[in-house]
């Protein structure tokens, strides 16, 4: 469990990650950014990581979105691949904290295909 502050941190160095590895060239957030690779909008609710979590042996999803971000070429999830951009374990931990916040924000169903994340803030 993580305190309010040690929460905020993790967020904004996800926030950050996100910015400097220029996610949003290939991907789509919130209607914004690229349509080469998958929207990460929703991403966090994404059936998928159920069975990469199997598939890479990881306890938790939050482990394997990580493990994804840190080897994307060991773990390809389509025919294009997410290059290795070099996301440190400090990294990957905000990404994910990042992309589970995102999902949890409440944007009227969009995109199209997932539901809203359980107890999000803003997505009840």
């Amino acid at each position: 469990d993580y305190s309010e502050e040690e929460a905020m941190a993790l967020l904004n160095l996800g926030k950050l990650a996100s910015q400097t590895k220029n996610c949003m060239n290939c991907h789509t957030l919130l209607g914004n950014g690229a349509y080469y690779a998958p929207d990460l909008t929703k991403a966090w609710l994404d059936p998928m990581w159920d069975s990469y979590m199997l598939r890479m042996g990881k306890a938790s999803k939050e482990e394997a979105i990580a493990e994804f971000l840190q080897h994307p070429s060991d773990n390809p999830s389509n025919e294009r691949m997410m290059p290795n951009l070099g996301i440190t374990a400090d990294e990957a931990k905000g990404l994910v904290a990042f992309l589970k916040h995102m999902s949890s924000i409440d944007t009227n169903g969009f995109p199209r295909n997932f539901g809203k994340i359980e107890g999000g803030i803003h997505g009840r």
